[in-house]
């Protein structure tokens, strides 16, 4: 059995048995940015907030609250952190990834190890692993309230998330734009693989 999918390279990835050589870093980019958070719905017009915006987010976030820096291996698994879903076109909600059941877990396993394995991603520490869901669930509890237009009353009692709400964007000093705003795909391509090179090799 194969579920192939054709890139935009040309290449092709086989979503149940992925290799490392199967994709460009331009067609993860591009499928970063073609992948929609928060069902796609936002209260901004135009685009939705992709996955590569909130990936560049969290590496800004996490370099900003790392008193000593961090190595370039560690920035880029912060930057690839949710690789897996440019990949599979498909960003789940984690409260319904238990119904999806173990083939889809596993199916997610996959792709991250391939991930894994081109980038040289090491696992997590438990620290950094800490550190690193500490930005992500703050930047989701923004974007819940900036991006998708949750209340803060409903980020508590509804999503469940008790991370402060951030209200300054730590992209927009980096890119000069307007605070929460989710780019168009094609800008948040172009910014996520520039950083990806950025943070390339040792």
């Amino acid at each position: 059995m194969r579920a192939w999918v054709r890139l935009p390279s040309g290449r092709r990835l086989d979503l149940l048995a992925p290799t490392p050589f199967d994709w460009t870093d331009a067609d993860l980019a591009l499928g970063l940015a073609r992948t929609y958070r928060w069902g796609g719905h936002s209260i901004w017009p135009g685009a939705p907030l992709s996955v590569a915006q909130h990936s560049l987010a969290v590496w800004a976030l996490r370099r900003a609250r790392a008193p000593t820096g961090l190595s370039r291996p560690d920035q880029r698994r912060e930057l690839l952190h949710d690789a897996e879903e440019g990949l599979l076109g498909f960003d789940c909600i984690s409260p319904l990834k238990p119904f999806l059941g173990e083939a889809f877990a596993a199916l997610e396993a996959r792709l991250r190890g391939a991930v894994a394995a081109r980038y040289g991603l090491a696992p997590w520490a438990a620290e950094a692993r800490r550190a690193h869901k500490a930005c992500d669930v703050a930047l989701a509890a923004a974007e819940a309230v900036h991006v998708a237009g949750w209340s803060l009353a409903e980020v508590r009692g509804t999503l469940g998330i008790r991370a402060p709400v951030l209200d300054a964007d730590p992209l927009a000093s980096v890119y000069g734009t307007p605070p929460w705003q989710p780019w168009p795909a094609e800008l948040a391509a172009e910014r996520f693989l520039a950083a990806l090179d950025r943070v390339a090799g040792d």
